[in-house]
């Protein structure tokens, strides 16, 4: 089976970088205030150690989001997606009721959870692949490649 449809999506967005680095460095500076200089950090101080697990979460959000990516690959069988590392799922054409690349609203970045479109997986921008099973669910997957989707689409939805 080889696949005729293969989209990798990151978060590229400059503003979401520049938010989570200025988040990432805030509990290093406070690091540095009160480990190296000697100065509490903050009028009711953390101990050290309190300190350090604090900083310790910014800095694993900013890996997550570098590591993290929306994989959508299609062939004559199934949609597959993955959501590196918090989700993989498959989709067989033979539950699918419905598969239609569109314009939406924004939703929001992500994986969002009960939005009129189901479950959205989406890193940037506003064109999806809105698929419908048979079962009643709804997903919609964002991506960058519209034009090339839809023929895809087009080939395999019936």
């Amino acid at each position: 089976m080889q696949t005729e449809f293969k989209e990798k999506q990151k978060f590229t967005q400059w503003w979401l970088w520049l938010l989570l680095i200025a988040i990432g460095l805030f509990p290093i500076y406070g690091l540095y205030r009160q480990l190296i200089v000697g100065v509490p950090f903050g009028d009711k101080p953390m101990s050290d150690m309190g300190l350090i697990t604090f900083a310790i979460f910014p800095l694993v959000v900013l890996f997550l989001f570098l590591y993290m990516r929306l994989e959508t690959e299609i062939d004559q069988n199934e949609i597959r997606i993955k959501f590196i590392p918090l989700v993989k799922k498959t989709f067989k054409w033979e539950d699918v009721k419905s598969a239609t690349v569109l314009n939406y609203r924004f939703v929001g970045y992500g994986i969002r959870l009960f939005t009129s479109y189901g479950t959205v997986y989406n890193t940037k921008g506003n064109k999806g692949l809105a698929i419908e099973l048979k079962n009643g669910d709804k997903i919609l997957i964002g991506t960058q490649k519209a034009n090339e989707l839809t023929k895809i689409i087009e080939k395999y939805s019936k």
